[in-house]
């Protein structure tokens, strides 16, 4: 795993600019600890910061291809792994390629010379890539289907800036800090639009998407998209064969020259991936798997069930643990930790925006990449599972399936994305973010496939599975990759392999429910994988902290920023209310979403100080 960035400008030398793009690929360090490279040629700049995983000496990058008289082909910066490249390797072999390196990087560079725009049909993983073609000086950026590596790009007068974070683009004079609606509406909403970006003039290559830029100008197009498909197998074929895919998948994932583990939660996604790895490690003769949790200190003595979480992961995760024989880690976290201003400007500093959703959530996720980097580089997740098979509250809640928008965002699941509560009402209105959300409703809706003859409730179902795997799975996919990048972690995510979102997303939802459960499907292909507290587990989320002392933190940091006349956030907040809720009582602790408005408040003041943003509204 690495970061990407780089420069096409068709107006200029860009040799001599060589300082900017090296501050733009310094801006990706965090992803990319072990070595840095930049390539220039006139009009083209590209910049790598690598996290070796493959082929430690020889996949150095950016890499170039050149023909037998020396002079260079194309040149490619690489972000990702590409879990079939053995395979590609040995085609490209018989097709007359040869090769210096062992390692993933040069087979998608030799693919690219083989295959052209069709390269990214031949790829099964998760990247983010740019190659610069000098013979015909024009660029390809190029997303993986799932969009599980970001990919960002700024178009200018005569070319384009990109890089996998917004930083890199930033970090070069020519892209303003300007944020207008759009922008706002995406970070204070729960929608995670494909394309669209947060600052003004920039945006993400949408998952599937390639974008070439040459002297033409900027053409998008897709190479993958979800499609409706009719679903010919039976029940018990069904199983097995999602079961088939899965032990195909965690095998190549695990496919590293560096130490990788697995990330555990005793949940049925995190478990199934986890037994899977354990077996395919024991076949192999690579002895125990390693793996990871987290908790909170004192989580035992004052756990409190809320309205999403009936238990703690820690029984059903020693449960897991013991059972396969995993080398396992607890990840103690303490509640004071969440708070330190160097830990929340690092997750700033990762994300590029107010990380408000979840609050707590991303800098205990920090902590807990970090903990795990200090032993493993590689760790494999259970991630997107719920929006594949169906896990989520709203896919089994009528109201919520049958609803004119996002089913997360209709009663009873919409407060747990909250958080405009102290921002002021007039800004609200001006902003519209009911509008917004309904605009970009409808607009995912014109994009879903449907099965002529399909009956109501399998459309609506596949509507619901559509957005899931489109939009809301998108700002988990972020969250993961920003947090463990940010430490320099590399996470897989196996239920993001294409072949398995194809199959599922076309089996028919009571085959996905045929146990009356959530992710039937799933539970019936581990169930002779896992422990039955586990099979037989409620679903819960990621662990969040119960301490009240967080809260009251977080009440003090807003009394100061009240205090400060200089706040950028200050003409946005309802000044009043604001003051309220740091003065008021600690609320029940068994509550704790209702501290979305605390969070987005304060990370939304930290995000225009640190960035320097000028709101355009």
């Amino acid at each position: 795993m690495c970061g990407i960035a780089g420069w096409i400008d068709f107006d200029r030398n860009l040799a001599a600019d060589s300082s900017v793009v090296e501050r733009m690929t310094r801006t990706m360090a965090c992803r990319g600890p072990d070595a840095e490279g930049v390539w220039i040629d006139h009009h083209a700049a590209l910049g790598h910061r690598r996290l070796a995983v493959i082929d430690l000496e020889g996949g150095r990058q950016p890499m170039t291809a050149e023909d037998d008289e020396g002079r260079t082909l194309a040149a490619l910066t690489f972000c990702g792994e590409v879990y079939n490249y053995r395979e590609l390797r040995a085609e490209l072999i018989a097709r007359g390629h040869r090769f210096r390196t062992d390692s993933d990087t040069e087979v998608v560079l030799r693919g690219y010379l083989q295959w052209g725009e069709r390269l990214p049909e031949r790829l099964n993983g998760m990247f983010a890539l740019a190659v610069w073609d000098t013979r015909t000086e024009e660029l390809m950026l190029l997303r993986d289907r799932m969009g599980v590596k970001p990919l960002f790009y700024l178009p200018t007068e005569h070319g384009v800036l990109f890089g996998s974070e917004p930083k890199a683009i930033l970090a070069n004079p020519r892209a303003p800090r300007r944020v207008s609606r759009q922008g706002l509406c995406e970070v204070l909403d729960m929608v995670k639009t494909p394309e669209v970006a947060v600052f003004d003039g920039m945006a993400e290559v949408r998952p599937g998407h390639m974008v070439r830029v040459s002297r033409r100008g900027l053409r998008k197009s897709a190479y993958w998209r979800l499609e409706a498909r009719e679903h010919t197998d039976d029940l018990h074929t069904t199983v097995a064969t999602v079961r088939g895919l899965l032990e195909d998948i965690v095998a190549r994932q695990m496919v590293s020259d560096v130490p990788l583990c697995m990330l555990l939660s005793g949940g049925l996604d995190s478990s199934t991936v986890t037994a899977l790895a354990a077996r395919a490690s024991a076949a192999q003769g690579t002895g125990a798997v390693r793996s990871f949790s987290v908790d909170f200190t004192h989580a035992d003595e004052g756990f409190a069930p809320d309205a999403v979480r009936g238990g703690r992961d820690a029984p059903f995760v020693r449960d897991l643990a013991e059972h396969v024989g995993s080398q396992h880690t607890e990840v103690i976290l303490d509640s004071d930790q969440l708070t330190d201003p160097v830990l929340r400007a690092a997750v700033l500093t990762a994300v590029d925006q107010p990380p408000a959703f979840w609050g707590d959530m991303w800098p205990s996720l920090y902590l807990l990449f970090r903990a795990v980097k200090q032993h493993s580089t590689v760790a494999l997740s259970g991630e997107a599972a719920d929006e594949l098979f169906g896990g989520y509250r709203w896919f089994r809640n009528p109201k919520a399936v049958g609803a004119d928008t996002f089913p997360w965002l209709t009663a009873g699941s919409a407060r747990y994305f909250g958080g405009l509560a102290l921002l002021d009402k007039g800004f609200l209105e001006k902003i519209d973010i009911p509008g917004y959300r309904a605009a970009r409703y409808h607009e995912a809706m014109a994009e879903c496939p449907t099965l002529p003859g399909e009956g109501a409730e399998d459309r609506m179902m596949r509507k619901v599975g559509y957005l899931n795997l489109t939009r809301f799975v998108n700002t988990l996919l972020d969250r993961k990759d920003r947090m463990s990048m940010g430490v320099g972690l590399e996470v897989r995510v196996p239920f993001c392999d294409h072949r398995l979102v194809e199959y599922v997303f076309n089996t028919p939802w009571a085959m996905k429910s045929f146990d009356g459960r959530e992710k039937s499907l799933l539970r019936a292909a581990a169930a002779d994988l896992l422990p039955r507290s586990v099979l037989e587990r409620v679903k819960s989320p990621y662990p969040a902290t119960q301490d009240p002392g967080y809260e009251q933190v977080l009440r003090t940091e807003l009394a100061a920023v009240l205090a400060d006349p200089d706040a950028p956030v200050l003409p946005l907040l309802d000044r009043s209310r604001a003051a309220g809720v740091a003065d008021r009582p600690l609320r029940d602790v068994s509550l704790p979403y209702d501290r979305g408005s605390l969070e987005m408040a304060l990370w939304l003041n930290s995000w225009l100080t640190a960035y320097d943003v000028t709101l355009d509204v």
